[in-house]
């Protein structure tokens, strides 16, 4: 504000100096035509009183030129100079004649010397600056030429001046009030909007948003957040903002429940080999220890059971590992080695391949005569196909008929699995591609595995560039696997 004050104040300082000025010169020329049309006047008037002073043989001077003349103007100096002296007069503003003192007449004198105009301030009586002007004339009866000065005072030109400073100053003043009273009420209200935003973003820096479950709920209100606005639009940015930053730390809340959720299901998973290993680890020390004591032989029966539970449990914790070390190489897009694949026929493996395992299902397949062909990795494309299918075998009841299809639909392979079994709980469902997500909170082994199946699975699709799916409701239970038909990236 101290800065458009002093701007302004300077403007009004430059255009009151011109304005000055350029009255002043108007004035100033104004005053010389009025001088030089009286100095007109008073040649013609000495030029007539010169004639009869010649003819009586008297001595000319101002006041005889004056005679029989109508009343001079107010304030005008006449002087007349002679080879017989010099006089002059001067009139008052009651019309009032004075003569010229001789101290007057040499200023005049002087002031005029080589000059045809001049200006002059006078002393004593009737003082004052003049504008004055002379001009020479001649009479045939006098021999030496006539010099006549004529004056106006510049009285008016000062006072008009004055007043217009004056006029000019107390408006200049009153409009930087005025300026200042505006600029002011105008800027705290144009920046009431950008005094929501400080105070929004300063709940918001109190905040701990370092730690728990964070919700952002401050907002600028929306009356001070009218993109229209250059004030409003830095509110509507700041909410845009403080939506995308709630939006983040939620992703971020969730992201640190899954990893919460997956080491504590990683850890379980361990847990329950590692506790098996060290158990009949200990029966068969114990074992051992026994038979050395006695000095008997060890049961080898006993031993043999211990040492099969052993590596059954190293197998499942080696099964564990190697599917989360996948998962981990798939999300850094490694472990896929591109060749041509022929759907058809991979799902021909497959079905055989599940029969066995699950003969009191009822397994199905469905494909076109003509090859379904696509680009990507055969071995983990099998594999995505053999989960889809365990997955449906291990959640569905004795005598469900399960259908493995692939059809060719524009330029998508796509590859269901379908079954009538009772469907998927919605409440997991949502979470169902999840890693170590399962039905069973239990985690009970008979009703399923890690948990890891579906993520591999989903982790694979993705890394082909395609999608997958699933719908269902009891009696009809559909995953849907979609790949790009003919060449993806990376081949």
């Amino acid at each position: 504000m101290t800065a458009v004050i002093g701007f302004v104040s300077l403007i009004l300082i430059i255009v009151a100096v011109i304005t000055s000025a350029t009255l002043g010169t108007a004035l100033e020329g104004q005053l010389a035509e009025q001088v030089k049309s009286l100095s007109i006047r008073a040649t013609s008037l000495v030029t007539q009183a010169s004639i009869p002073a010649a003819v009586r043989n008297v001595p000319l001077t101002a006041q005889a030129a004056m005679e029989n003349v109508a009343p001079p103007a107010t304030g005008m100096l006449l002087a007349i100079a002679t080879e017989d002296g010099a006089s002059g007069i001067q009139v008052n503003g009651s019309g009032e004649v004075r003569d010229l003192t001789e101290s007057q007449l040499v200023a005049i004198d002087a002031a005029l010397r080589g000059h045809p105009d001049g200006v002059i301030a006078l002393d004593g009586p009737g003082s004052g600056t003049y504008q004055l002007t002379v001009t020479q004339t001649s009479v045939t009866q006098f021999s030496d030429k006539i010099s006549v000065v004529t004056g106006l005072p510049r009285d008016a030109i000062q006072s008009t001046l004055a007043q217009l400073l004056t006029v000019i100053t107390l408006a200049t003043f009153g409009g930087l009030i005025l300026l200042a009273l505006t600029t002011a009420v105008t800027i705290r209200f144009s920046l009431r909007p950008l005094r929501a935003v400080a105070g929004t973003a300063t709940r918001v820096a109190n905040q701990p948003l370092d730690r728990g479950e964070v919700e952002i709920t401050e907002r600028v209100p929306d009356a001070e957040a009218d993109p229209r606005t250059e004030t409003g639009l830095v509110g509507a940015s700041l909410n845009k903002l403080l939506d995308h930053v709630n939006d983040s730390l939620a992703a971020r809340q969730r992201n640190e429940e899954r990893m919460r959720k997956f080491v504590a299901d990683a850890s379980h998973e361990l847990r329950t080999p590692l506790a098996s290993i060290r158990g009949y680890s200990e029966l068969s020390l114990r074992s051992l220890h026994q038979a050395q004591a006695s000095d008997a032989e060890m049961d080898a029966s006993g031993t043999e059971t211990a040492l099969e539970r052993i590596q059954a449990q190293s197998l499942r914790m080696t099964r564990l590992v190697e599917d989360l070390l996948l998962l981990a190489r798939l999300d850094e897009g490694q472990e896929l080695v591109y060749s041509t694949i022929d759907l058809t026929q991979l799902a021909l493996e497959s079905i055989s391949d599940a029969r066995p395992t699950a003969p009191e299902h009822v397994w199905s397949i469905d494909v076109p005569e003509e090859p379904v062909v696509m680009s990507g990795d055969a071995g983990r494309v099998h594999q995505v196909v053999t989960n889809l299918l365990a997955n449906a075998r291990t959640h569905t009841p004795v005598g469900t008929q399960i259908t493995l299809s692939v059809t060719q639909e524009g330029d998508e392979a796509v590859i269901r699995v379908h079954d009538d079994g009772p469907g998927i709980d919605p409440g997991v469902r949502d979470e169902l591609f999840a890693r170590f997500a399962r039905g069973d909170s239990s985690r009970a082994r008979q009703t399923g595995g890690t948990g890891l199946g579906l993520a591999i699975a989903k982790a694979i699709v993705e890394g082909h560039q395609g999608t997958i799916s699933v719908e269902s409701q009891p009696g009809d239970t559909t995953f849907m696997v979609r790949f790009p038909a003919r060449a993806a990236s990376g081949v």
